[in-house]
């Protein structure tokens, strides 16, 4: 541990609670973590732990280099406040006075501002490679690669301004417009900022060939850690190595202290929700909420087993930083557990309702079977194997039930999993969930398919001209079916309504004959039926 700053601010307690948090997922001979906490511009606790490299056993300190990922964000976003502060470009100003190509067809405005805090509905281009068969980081997709991709989009997720989905796409096509406006490509013209902040050792990488060392080489553990080639391009959604040097330089210019000669009144901006917006969770690249009823702005960033933190809790001054390059590591956990030493603050389950208030009337586990939904699309299926009532969720293994009380059930090996079944207002029946780490949320239960429905009718190939994807789709039995994506992956489909099917981690919507896809940050690709 090197020479740190204030320290005496915190307790010996303290300082050892947090020494046990910061390498708990750290054990002997692996790669680990750079963590450090920023108070009223002094650093009061640094913690460097496990290798940068375990070829050379080189060790993680202050000038070892992570992939922070999308904590980039902030400074992409710092960037276009630059060029407004210049005079070059406006928040209002529609994207596609730079990219006329984009979306002829869309008559509502697009401007910069929508970029910022993703409500401009521009699909995330990730998730739109993975419909087209492809794993990103396999490839050395650049900038220009995500302008062509989005350049063939004729639909957006929603119209501008009307709703917030989080979309990386945003940021490259900000990258894009900086190059555009500032005439020099994107990575000068954030390197001359980060020359302004006093960060040296931070840069976006728009070429994998010539990021400069030391890097904190990136380390997954299937049973032996196992590490990659890096080969990405990508920039301004991420792709940016930084020291934790650099990331506590930045900290204290944010807190109003350190050395810089970039403009002190931009830096205040890029901390604040944009004006004038509706939507308060999200403004320059970083998110806005509350943690254990405190106000606080915060990111994270992950790419691979590269993973990092920020929180900050402007009104006490004080901010958290955890940077790792070990897949074991869950740096947005272990970086609240630090915010909870140093603010003294209770556990989460003090702050959410994880438990129902009272008992109901007693449901039997024949009514519960069958699938519930959110508003959203997440989907609970319950079924009963034998005499026990199983939990089905996309992307997680089945669970076991056990009934606690006349409508109350609990997972059998974490028994604070909890489903309360009750009725609504519309008589249907309702699932609520509750956890220690979570509010607790609802979904209804679907219709039952009718007996005389043809099961049959949505058999069939489905085509997207804007990604050039195909989708087959052939009943197998009661409700479910097999379907067939690009590169001729094939999964199971579940047909919750006569109008709707869950297909891993997407919602397909039969309309007039086609399907509607739906995903995590895509939404209503068409695919028409041949």
């Amino acid at each position: 541990m090197l020479p740190v700053l204030g320290q005496k601010t915190l307790s010996a307690k303290q300082i050892g609670l947090l020494d046990s948090i910061a390498i708990q997922d750290v054990p002997k001979n692996a790669p680990g973590i750079a963590t450090a906490i920023i108070k009223n511009g002094k650093v009061i606790y640094e913690k460097y732990a496990g290798y940068a490299d375990l070829t050379d056993s080189t060790l993680i300190t202050s000038q070892t280099r992570f992939n922070i990922a999308s904590n980039g964000k902030q400074f992409t976003a710092l960037a276009i406040l630059n060029l407004i502060d210049e005079k070059k470009l406006a928040l209002k100003d529609d994207i596609r006075k730079w990219f006329p190509n984009l979306y002829p067809n869309v008559k509502e405005r697009i401007p910069v501002q929508s970029l910022l805090n993703h409500t401009s509905g521009i699909r995330d281009c990730y998730d739109l490679w993975a419909l087209q068969g492809y794993t990103w980081w396999e490839k050395s997709f650049d900038n220009s690669d995500v302008l062509a991709l989005i350049e063939k989009q004729v639909d957006l997720n929603f119209k501008p301004n009307t709703q917030y989905l989080y979309s990386n796409t945003n940021y490259i096509l900000l990258a894009l417009l900086v190059e555009k406006v500032a005439k020099k490509t994107f990575v000068a013209y954030t390197n001359k900022l980060f020359a302004q902040l006093k960060m040296p050792n931070t840069s976006f990488e728009n070429n994998y060939n010539n990021i400069k060392g030391p890097i904190a080489k990136s380390y997954f553990n299937f049973g032996t850690w196992t590490t990659y080639n890096w080969i990405w391009n990508v920039v301004g959604d991420g792709n940016i190595f930084s020291t934790l040097q650099d990331q506590i330089q930045w900290e204290q210019l944010v807190q109003g202290k350190g050395k810089t000669t970039f403009n002190r009144k931009i830096i205040a901006q890029s901390q604040q929700v944009i004006d004038n917006s509706h939507f308060t969770n999200y403004g320059y690249g970083l998110e806005f909420g509350k943690y254990k009823d405190l106000d606080y702005a915060f990111h994270e960033g992950a790419t691979g087993a590269w993973k990092a933190t920020i929180i900050r809790f402007s009104n006490k001054k004080l901010a958290f930083i955890t940077l790792t390059n070990t897949g074991k590591s869950i740096p947005y956990t272990q970086t609240r557990q630090m915010a909870d030493v140093v603010l003294n603050l209770k556990p989460s389950d003090n702050y959410f309702i994880t438990k129902p208030k009272t008992i109901g009337t007693y449901v039997s586990e024949d009514d519960i079977v069958g699938t519930y939904v959110t508003e959203s699309d997440f989907a609970f299926t319950f079924e009963k194997r034998d005499t026990t009532l199983y939990l089905k969720r996309v992307g997680r293994n089945d669970v076991a039930l056990e009934r606690e009380a006349e409508n109350i059930f609990h997972q059998k090996f974490d028994t604070d999993f909890k489903q309360e079944f009750t009725m609504n207002t519309n008589g249907k029946i309702q699932v609520t969930a509750y956890y220690t780490n979570h509010a607790p949320y609802s979904l209804t239960k679907t219709d039952e398919i009718p007996t005389n429905f043809d099961v049959t009718k949505i058999n069939g190939t489905y085509f997207n001209s804007e990604t050039n994807t195909q989708i087959t789709i052939k009943y197998l039995d009661a409700k479910n079916y097999e379907v067939t994506f690009q590169n001729d992956y094939k999964t199971k489909g579940l047909l919750v309504a006569t109008h709707k099917m869950i297909v891993d981690f997407y919602i397909f919507d039969f309309v007039d004959g086609n399907l509607l896809l739906k995903g995590d940050r895509i939404k209503n690709i068409l695919y028409i039926k041949q």
